[in-house]
């Protein structure tokens, strides 16, 4: 596959339609993960123009940030802490409407307005979460989750 992204469709479903397939392609014949998830927050990122796209990776009894695209992020964070931290313990999707509406946000940018969190499991496990910051209030829905969640079967 060509490492450029052909994007279709007028509205947020159709554009993950025609970029979901392609991001599976991408990672399906890659074995590094770390590859996968940085070339998969690079997609993400171009085809949405989301504030931030990017992996924390659980490391014993923390997230680490890992691959992403966006302006500098906090590195380390507790489980339970934020929204990040909330996904991971409770291994469950977190879609933030208003991120100063959530109790215990970290602020990693003050620009963040919205946040979608979605945990990576593997083996029943929680193994990384992948966190996505909006300018927007109310940017991330029902949406969003369903094929968000969809493309982190592949990863």
């Amino acid at each position: 596959m060509a490492e450029e992204l052909i994007l279709q469709g007028t509205n947020k479903e159709e554009v993950y339609q025609s970029l979901i397939p392609q991001i599976k392609a991408l990672v399906a014949d890659e074995s590094d993960w770390i590859a996968n998830l940085a070339n998969t927050s690079a997609a993400l990122k171009e085809a949405f123009g989301f504030l931030w796209v990017g992996f924390y990776i659980v490391k014993e009894d923390q997230l680490v940030l890992g691959p992403f695209q966006g302006p500098i992020a906090c590195t380390r964070i507790s489980k339970g802490k934020g929204v990040c931290g909330t996904a991971w313990a409770e291994a469950k999707t977190q879609v933030v409407v208003d991120v100063d509406q959530f109790p215990g946000h970290i602020a990693c940018s003050s620009a963040s307005r919205s946040e979608i969190v979605l945990p990576v499991i593997k083996d029943g496990q929680v193994v990384a979460v992948l966190d996505i910051d909006s300018e927007q209030l109310g940017t991330f829905d029902e949406i969003d989750q369903k094929y968000l969640e969809d493309l982190l079967t592949a990863l």
